[in-house]
C-alpha cells in the first residue's frame, strides 16, 4: 500500500510547487514596465488663443507674408518670407484680415526677417492712425542673422488711444534705385481695456499664467510679448517653448515657430 502511494504523493508535491510559482509570477506579469518613450511623447497641456471677432466697420485687410509675386522684381527669394507674427482670418470672398488687440499704450510687434545686415536694404516700420496720419516711423537695422525681431513704440511716442484702430506697415526695399515695389506686411491693431477683475489677476500671476490669461482673453500682442520674453529669459524651459510653438501654429505660422528670437535693437 505505501509503495503505491509514494508516486502520487510526489506528483502532488511537484504540482503544488509549480502552482505556487505561477501565482507568485502573476503580479509581475500583470504590471509591465512603463514605456519611457511613451511618457516623453505625451502632449503637454497648452493654452488656446481665442481670436476675437473682427470689429465692426471697414474690414482691416492686411498682409502677413511678404515676398514678390511670380514674375515681379523684388527681394531675393528665401526659405521663409518676411512674416508678421500676427493672427489673420480669411473671409469667404478671399479677403485676408490681419489684426490683433493690445491693452498697453505702447505695444511691441514681432517680425520674422530673412535678410541680414550684410544686405544693403532699406527697412522701415510705420504706424498710422485711422485717418492715415503718421504716428511713428522708424528705420530698422537688419539683424546679424535671420530671425524674429521686435519693434516697440518708444516712450516719446503718443500713446495708443482706447478703442481706436491703428494701421502698421513693415517694409523692406531691396532695390536701391526704388524701381521695384518693396516687400511688406501690414495689419491693424486696436487697444482695449480689461475689466478690473482681470487686471487684478494679472498683477499677481506668474509669467506663464499671465500669458494664458492674455491668450484666453484674445489679447494677441501681450500674449506674444509675454511668451517671447519668457523664452528669452529661460531658453532651456520646455513649457514656454511648447506654448510658443502652439501659439504660432494656431495662426498657421508653424514654419516660423522654430526660428530664433533675436535681441531687441535700440
Amino acid at each position: 500500500m505505501n509503495s503505491n502511494l509514494q508516486p502520487i504523493k510526489l506528483f502532488l508535491v511537484v504540482a503544488f510547487s509549480c502552482t505556487n510559482l505561477l501565482v507568485s509570477l502573476t503580479p509581475v506579469l500583470a504590471k509591465p514596465t512603463p514605456n519611457r518613450s511613451d511618457a516623453k511623447t505625451t502632449p503637454a497641456q497648452v493654452t488656446t488663443f481665442n481670436q476675437p471677432p473682427i470689429p465692426p466697420g471697414s474690414p482691416p485687410g492686411g498682409r502677413v507674408r511678404g515676398g514678390a509675386k511670380r514674375g515681379e522684381p523684388g527681394c531675393p527669394t528665401s526659405k521663409i518670407d518676411l512674416t508678421a507674427l500676427v493672427p489673420s482670418t480669411e473671409e469667404p470672398n478671399s479677403v485676408i484680415n490681419v489684426w490683433g488687440q493690445t491693452t498697453v499704450e505702447r505695444p511691441s510687434w514681432f517680425f520674422y526677417v530673412p535678410y541680414t545686415k550684410n544686405s544693403p536694404y532699406a527697412v522701415e516700420f510705420v504706424l498710422q492712425d485711422s485717418d492715415a496720419n503718421e504716428i511713428y516711423q522708424k528705420a530698422i537695422a537688419l539683424p546679424d542673422k535671420p530671425g524674429i525681431i521686435r519693434v516697440s513704440l518708444p516712450s516719446n511716442t503718443p500713446a495708443l488711444a482706447v478703442d481706436k484702430q491703428y494701421r502698421w506697415f513693415f517694409s523692406i526695399n531691396c532695390d536701391q534705385q526704388k524701381n521695384s515695389p518693396p516687400t511688406f506686411v501690414e495689419g491693424v491693431i486696436q487697444r482695449i481695456e480689461l475689466n478690473p477683475a482681470t487686471l487684478k489677476e494679472l498683477e499677481t500671476a506668474e509669467p506663464l499664467k499671465r500669458y494664458a490669461i492674455y491668450a484666453q482673453k484674445g489679447i494677441w500682442y501681450e500674449a506674444l510679448t509675454t511668451l517671447a520674453e519668457l523664452r528669452q529669459k529661460n531658453p532651456q524651459d520646455a513649457a514656454p517653448k511648447a506654448e510658443w510653438r502652439n501659439l504660432l501654429g494656431s495662426i498657421r505660422l508653424d514654419d516660423v515657430a522654430g526660428e530664433p528670437i533675436l535681441p531687441e535693437t535700440p
